[in-house]
């Protein structure tokens, strides 16, 4: 993993994006020679004048790959799982070149060779990916580790691995257990520790050692074994730390209160509140813009179904535990909580409307929620806001729940791209280790991140909410 501004990335990630941009870059250069020169008679000048074309198209196409989840090694990486993606990844990025083509003319670079790169792009990506992902090679470029432990923390770092079968980011040699320990993991993993730990990182040609027992009191934690691995240039480990790294959240089970206090992140300096500030806005603004016309046709249709109010006001808990009104349009029938009683929303909701179904589901119910936004309440990017009900009743029962709201809650967050749609008490604990994640590594990189994110999450109709 290749950690940039406190969030982790796969380098293999990195590595395609990487191979990627510049065989994207080179098919637009070949694509304007076959456009508009001729191969023995084209300049370095004529080709540099392409060079911002080129610049747009790279960058476009990469980002709309990425919102589709196509640098998430997780997905299906066959002939038909990666053509599956990547047909709308190039429609969309051409959509998005024909808009900015519309908004700035000067980069229109012509139909006809937007068509040729585009074919051009189809072919070697899917041709780029088919060996990417068949090459052995790419396996010893993994970094080796170790884990110390075999017990219940040990099994979670096991079912992890094994979800995460292809191109995981570590190669994990095996598990060296305790000797009173409650075996969790299968015995073909097992390491028996017939020798120092330095001596078993040697022989395995391990760079990292992951720490995976609660148990740390005692004369049977190797903290001098480990103390000497670390001189020796091993990296150790713990758990929490391996999650953060990993899976993108902060695993409740593996939290203790010394990790949080002194480990790194946390940063709210007035720089990066400032720097989020002119962002949320920016964005705002742009997306109040962009979605204009499909807010008013929202309140005509809500009108004509379902008469007054367009508007629902809701009380939501934001940051340091203050409450305001978050406004979003009305999706359910009036009175949907006549019982007095807050109910989880769910994915079929039956006290939603026609409409409300519809732009639930596109996230158009959210769009008002840029007044929030604009009046400084929430940010662009954050935890999403709970209501005070569910606040008080999860704070009660879930540790580190309220270190939520230290930041201002957002339109869209990392649980909302992150995990699946959900409205019950687990589902809540299960998002609040995205969210936690977020608020320790928050930074303007992760909010782009996000971002991209999130237009796959529209578009897909997948994630929470």
């Amino acid at each position: 993993m290749i950690k940039v501004s406190n969030h982790y990335i796969s380098k293999f990630s990195v590595l395609l994006a990487g191979i990627e941009a510049i065989v994207l870059l080179g098919v637009f250069f070949v694509g304007a020679v076959i456009r508009f020169m001729q191969w023995d008679s084209a300049t370095p000048e004529q080709l540099i004048t392409q060079l911002p074309g080129a610049i747009t198209f790279t960058f476009v196409t990469i980002a709309s790959m990425a919102a589709l989840g196509m640098y998430q090694m997780e997905i299906k990486q066959d002939f038909e799982g990666i053509l599956l993606q990547l047909l709308p990844s190039l429609t969309l990025g051409f959509s998005v070149i024909a808009l900015i083509f519309y908004v700035f003319p000067d980069l229109y670079f012509g139909r006809g060779l937007l068509a040729i790169v585009m074919l051009l792009a189809l072919l070697l990506i899917l041709f780029i990916r088919l060996i990417f992902f068949r090459w052995s090679g790419l396996d010893n470029l993994r970094p080796r580790a170790l884990v110390l432990g075999a017990g219940a923390s040990a099994g979670e770092l096991f079912e992890l691995i094994e979800k995460n079968t292809t191109l995981p980011n570590l190669k994990i040699i095996g598990f060296i257990p305790f000797d009173k320990e409650n075996r969790l993991v299968p015995v073909d993993r097992i390491i028996p520790k017939a020798g120092s730990l330095i001596s078993l990182a040697i022989q395995h040609d391990a760079g990292e050692i992951i720490v995976a027992t609660r148990e740390r009191r005692g004369g049977t934690f190797p903290i001098q074994e480990l103390l000497e691995c670390k001189i020796n240039g091993i990296k150790i480990t713990d758990l929490a730390g391996f999650f953060e790294k990993e899976s993108g959240i902060l695993q409740m089970d593996s939290l203790y209160p010394s990790w949080l206090v002194f480990g790194s992140g946390f940063n709210q300096g007035a720089l990066r509140t400032t720097i989020k500030r002119a962002f949320d806005i920016f964005a705002s603004l742009l997306l109040l813009i962009a979605t204009l016309p499909i807010m008013l046709v929202t309140v005509l249709l809500i009108m004509i179904e379902d008469g007054r109010p367009v508007f629902y006001r809701q009380e939501r808990v934001g940051l340091a535990g203050k409450t305001y009104h978050v406004i979003k349009f009305r999706s359910m029938f009036n009175n949907a909580e006549k019982a007095g009683k807050p109910q989880w929303a769910t994915t079929d909701d039956p006290r939603s409307t026609r409409v409300g179904k519809i732009i639930r589901k596109l996230r158009i119910d959210e769009l008002p929620q840029i007044i929030n936004v604009l009046k400084g309440e929430m940010s662009f990017v954050g935890p999403r806001p709970e209501r005070p009900h569910f606040v008080d009743m999860l704070s009660a029962q879930v540790p580190y729940y309220n270190m939520r709201h230290s930041i201002k809650p957002g339109i869209t967050g990392w649980a909302q791209v992150r995990y699946p749609y959900g409205a019950s008490l687990e589902d809540a604990i299960e998002k609040l280790q995205y969210d936690l994640y977020y608020v320790k590594n928050h930074s303007l990189f992760l909010d782009f991140i996000i971002l991209i994110d999130t237009i796959g999450v529209v578009l897909l109709r997948k994630g929470s909410r």
